[in-house]
């Protein structure tokens, strides 16, 4: 009996990569447009599931040039990589991976915030120097205490603020909708939020929808002496101005672990000791990244079975 025949978007992990083959006939999509052609044209019949991860692109065309296609495994939160809407218009399946990675992104994003006020980074390097012996290290900024706004109260941004209610930080919150059962006060704009605090955490997901959210007035709104934190997408900040905003000392700093258009990041950012800056690793633990594995497997196998999936987008329902 013949396997289902699964694509695999590039990048995937060697993991993932070498999982999909041992379980499935698998595909690699390749990444030249004109070999992309012809492949889709000998093999586009045959595919009917894909495997996905937020780095690789699916858009319209390439689901349109599946006839067979029935479920994209996305192995990530997000999954701004997928033409959702040609999937949902084609009966297609759609699946992510919440919740397995709520405590990495809320680590990572309580420790950009650190590294940002009390200037872990520069810190260190002031030590490597040599410069201890010539003299104290400036005083920094404390984050126990301090008014934290986050931009996209989800399940991620809940256990977020779980870690900063330990530090005795305040907490307020903008979302769509108010959050029922939370004690957070809600603010009723992503300005409105950035006016009231000290520190301000993007969450949010991305796409249209928040497509530089976190725009001048917000940054500005900020202020001077506030620090902006984003985890979320690049997509979400209106990167130029965010840039224009340090350059010109109208933002105090930021924590940056997602970029427009990565790997790429603004020359400006590299050189400001007020600003931290990650390779887009909010979720890469072993442990984490494992279990994002775990559940991307899962769902296709559970649809490839009986047409069901664990964890649907939210666009799908439940």
């Amino acid at each position: 009996m013949s396997r289902p025949t699964v694509l695999r978007v590039p990048p995937l992990s060697p993991q993932l990569h070498a999982a999909v083959g041992d379980r499935y006939d698998a595909l690699d999509l390749p990444t030249d447009a004109d070999a992309r052609a012809a492949f889709l044209a000998e093999h586009g019949g045959d595919v009917v599931a894909i495997v996905s991860t937020n780095g690789g692109r699916v858009p319209g065309d390439l689901i349109a040039a599946l006839p067979r296609l029935g479920v994209i495994a996305n192995q990530g939160v997000g999954y701004d990589n997928i033409d959702v809407p040609a999937a949902l218009e084609r009966g297609i399946a759609v699946s992510n991976t919440p919740e397995v990675l709520d405590d990495a992104v809320a680590d990572t994003a309580l420790a950009l915030l650190l590294a940002v006020r009390r200037r872990v980074v520069v810190a260190d390097l002031f030590v490597r120097a040599g410069e201890w012996s010539k003299g104290e290290f400036p005083l920094t900024d404390q984050v126990s205490g301090s008014r934290v706004g986050i931009l996209g109260l989800g399940r991620i941004g809940q256990t977020i603020a779980r870690r900063l209610q330990v530090f005795g930080c305040t907490i307020s919150y903008h979302n769509r909708h108010r959050v029922p059962g939370v004690s957070h006060t809600y603010a009723a704009s992503p300005a409105e939020l950035a006016r009231s605090v000290d520190n301000l955490i993007a969450v949010v997901p991305g796409g249209a929808a928040t497509q530089a959210i976190i725009d001048r007035e917000v940054l500005d709104a900020l202020g001077p002496d506030g620090v902006l934190i984003n985890v979320a997408r690049g997509s979400v900040v209106d990167q130029d101005a965010l840039v224009a905003a340090l350059v010109e000392g109208r933002l105090g700093g930021a924590g940056l672990d997602v970029f427009a258009e990565e790997p790429q990041v603004p020359a400006e950012l590299t050189t400001m000791d007020n600003v931290v800056l990650l390779p887009h690793v909010g979720s890469a633990t072993h442990e984490t990244r494992a279990a994002m594995r775990r559940l991307t497997l899962d769902n296709l196998a559970s649809w490839l079975t009986d047409g069901t999936l664990l964890t649907p987008i939210p666009e799908m329902g439940r």
